[in-house]
């Protein structure tokens, strides 16, 4: 029996020597949490971590007066009567008036309507009070009497024709020919045709001016400045041919 206990003596202690130390979880812990401890001592104007303090918004006086106005206590249990309505809202159209400057509009549907002033775009003539107070009958005789009187009938006349004669009109040109451009219908003589015409062919805008030209001074037949060197009757390059297509389309 003795061999016995002092085995199992010695195995407890082996086995006391192998387990782990178990950390005390309260060790450390309420230094600074604990309320047992005395507060930290803080800075006057400064927070717990060292900041300053930031002193609240100073409310104005104006604002202070309207929240004194508003929240004014009222006895429990006591219903509102028509004075304090009154009175509340006296005070807030004299906050309104003095936060904006302009008074409120009272829209009171015992006031009357608001009167539009110097506003000359809102017509009256469909009120018969004002329209009576400018007008009468004998106004209105007079007015008529003295727009007929203005009445004035204009008699259609005929639209005056166009003078043939004024300048060669080339449309009517082209239209009176039927050979096309290139084709020598006339003789052209002279010395170096073809470089006057391109000199006094650059003279002209357009081939339709330098066409209308040439027949005003004696064309086709005649060609003084060299504008038709070719003599198919056409000046500077010009060409009757779409002249004469408007016609067919029109026709057809």
């Amino acid at each position: 029996m003795r061999v016995l206990a002092t085995l199992a003596a010695v195995s407890a202690i082996a086995l006391a020597a192998c387990s782990p130390q178990v950390p005390d979880s309260a060790a450390g812990v309420g230094d600074e949490t604990s309320p047992f401890n005395a507060p930290p001592e803080v800075e006057a104007g400064r927070t717990l971590n060292g900041d300053p303090l930031v002193p609240p918004a100073r409310l104005s006086d104006e604002t202070s007066a309207n929240n004194a106005n508003w929240q004014q206590p009222r006895p429990s249990g006591a219903a509102a009567s028509n004075d304090d309505i009154a009175r509340e809202a006296a005070a807030a159209i004299s906050a309104a008036g003095q936060n904006s400057g302009q008074a409120p509009l009272d829209a009171s549907p015992s006031n009357p309507a608001p009167s539009l002033v110097g506003n000359p775009g809102i017509s009256d003539e469909n009120s018969f009070e004002a329209v009576a107070a400018r007008q009468t009958i004998e106004s209105d005789a007079e007015r008529i009497a003295r727009q007929r009187a203005q009445y004035e009938v204009v008699a259609p006349t005929a639209v005056p024709e166009r003078p043939r004669d004024l300048s060669p009109n080339i449309v009517r040109y082209a239209l009176s020919t039927s050979n096309p451009r290139g084709q020598r219908i006339y003789s052209r003589t002279g010395i170096n045709m073809q470089a006057r015409s391109q000199r006094n062919c650059a003279q002209y805008a357009s081939a339709d001016l330098a066409q209308a030209a040439f027949l005003e001074m004696g064309g086709p037949k005649r060609d003084r400045k060299a504008l038709d060197p070719d003599g198919d009757g056409y000046a500077c390059g010009w060409d009757p041919a779409p002249f004469r297509a408007a016609v067919r389309a029109q026709g057809n």
